[in-house]
């Protein structure tokens, strides 16, 4: 049996290798908090919600795939839970068990097989239940087809029939083996038979004729021939007791794919209610063709600054379709770095089939995400902070492909206006060639200057708006890159109030 939560030709792997530059993506966009709140202090959770939110879909038909089994998981957040619950359960079942450990004793092999497969059983006709009793309220294709699956696969015969041969297995009426004697009356060839099922009545018990038999007895001391007729039984059953082991890892692993899959789709219900709780919107991306410039929201938001701070955020309406660089600059604190990692987070959560914190989300699947973020000073450096940002910037170039999408904030500013300027020109027009997509958050203004001046029609410039009393609004809007960036409000705020104060 195959789940198919989460692609739609193939299971999801734990412990795939995660891209290279994931420790990156993780600080900058500080994807701890969103990736805590999805686990709600679940350890497997976390897990699979990391993998799942670095395991980029690049197509737009997986992506709408898994989106719509979203959907489903969504509007009956009580039946996905229970079907949690119950692969959880299964995964329970071995414990307590010798199952699977005493390798060389196909007696406590079998006999521990039979126990959990029969709980393993009991759980299917749970998860067939449910399927019975909800499967209609459930639209999208794999859900109908794991519907289906079920339906098809766990039948009232199945489950009869399985229960019959573990009952056999049981050999509650002793074990009958067939084998063959060789040199030294060595025994070969042991095969495993069914008894005869149907009980004599006890006139022809009596009076009817058997075939010709022989028999031994072994005495209670006997301790040499109980074990000589333990391994005459261990030989018999070894081939049953591997044969029924194997069938329960079977069972095993698809109640382990179950759980994993259905973890992100947890974790993604609890994402949803914690934003729910404090009011924020979400949205169904649409995400259009690799190559294809587009970028077109309203209301997109900062998703991890809400959870971190439990309240709204301001977010920001933005068409920058038939973009390839979108520049931003203005005042300082004016919520230029938040909207940086609000685009960043969206389109990872884009990419892995999930919901998006705006009203609504239109943008091109990217090859990669990449982030240059200006780090805190290090005094573990070998070199100077250039030399560190140029050495970063070196290793993204080496994984790039067409159609990356490369987050640049405060790039380039460890060095003099002039020389971090042109290093920052420079780099841009190359990536531009190599039809990268790039958001760059800059106070570098000779360097905004010049690029606006020389603008061409797959740029736009923002600027992080600011009132005339100098209030920041937190929103962005077109606007040509200024001389300053309004350090002299931080001053007043922080030097003139506590004079003030004082």
């Amino acid at each position: 049996m195959k789940v198919f939560l989460m692609y739609r030709d193939r299971d999801f792997e734990l412990k795939k290798e995660l891209p290279w530059n994931q420790e990156a993506l993780f600080q900058d966009l500080e994807l701890g908090t969103l990736l805590k709140t999805m686990a709600q202090d679940d350890e497997f959770l976390y897990q699979v919600s990391k993998e799942a939110v670095f395991t980029s879909l690049n197509d737009r038909e997986s992506i709408l795939y898994r989106q719509e089994i979203l959907k489903d998981c969504m509007a009956n957040p009580d039946v996905v839970r229970q079907l949690y619950t119950l692969s959880v359960q299964a995964q329970e079942a071995p414990k307590g068990h010798y199952w699977g450990t005493f390798v060389h004793f196909p007696n406590a092999i079998l006999d521990s097989s039979v126990e959990v497969m029969s709980v393993l059983m009991d759980i299917l006709k749970s998860i067939r239940a449910v399927g019975d009793t909800h499967s209609g309220a459930f639209v999208s294709g794999g859900f109908q087809r794991f519907w289906e699956m079920i339906r098809e696969e766990l039948s009232d015969d199945y489950f009869e029939t399985v229960r019959q041969h573990l009952k056999d297995l049981k050999f509650n009426g002793g074990v009958l083996i067939s084998a063959e004697l060789t040199e030294g009356n060595k025994g070969t060839d042991y095969v495993l038979r069914k008894s005869a099922q149907t009980k004599q009545r006890w006139l022809e018990r009596l009076f009817g004729t058997n075939a010709p038999a022989f028999s031994f007895y072994i005495t209670d001391r006997d301790e040499s021939g109980m074990r000589a007729l333990s391994e005459i039984r261990d030989e018999g059953i070894n081939l049953a007791a591997n044969a029924l082991s194997q069938s329960t890892e079977h069972v095993l692993s698809f109640f382990e794919m179950l759980r994993t899959e259905l973890a992100f789709y947890i974790g993604c219900i609890n994402l949803s209610e914690q934003l729910q709780h404090i009011g924020e919107p979400l949205a169904y991306p649409d995400p259009t063709d690799t190559g294809e410039r587009y970028h077109c929201f309203q209301n997109l938001y900062d998703v991890c600054l809400a959870l971190t701070k439990k309240e709204s955020i301001i977010g920001n309406n933005l068409n920058c379709n038939d973009k390839s660089l979108i520049l931003i600059t203005g005042a300082n604190q004016g919520g230029k770095s938040t909207f940086l990692r609000s685009i960043g987070l969206a389109q990872l959560m884009m990419q892995c089939g999930m919901f998006v914190p705006a009203e609504s989300f239109q943008a091109g699947i990217c090859t990669g995400l990449y982030t240059h973020y200006r780090r805190e000073e290090d005094s573990t450096l070998e070199s100077g902070k250039l030399d560190e940002e140029l050495g970063r910037m070196s290793e993204i170039v080496d994984h790039l492909s067409p159609n990356a999408l490369i987050l640049f904030n405060e790039s380039f500013a460890a060095t003099n206006e002039r020389e971090g300027s042109e290093i920052a020109r420079q780099i841009v027009r190359a990536l531009l060639e190599r039809q990268m997509k790039l958001f760059f958050v800059t106070h570098l203004y000779e360097f905004a200057h010049d690029l606006f001046v020389h603008k061409t029609s797959q740029m736009i410039f923002l600027r992080a708006e600011r009132q005339d009393d100098g209030q920041r609004t937190f929103q962005l809007a077109e606007g040509e890159p200024l001389k300053t960036s309004f350090g002299e409000d931080l001053y007043e705020k922080i030097f003139c109030e506590s004079k003030q104060g004082g």
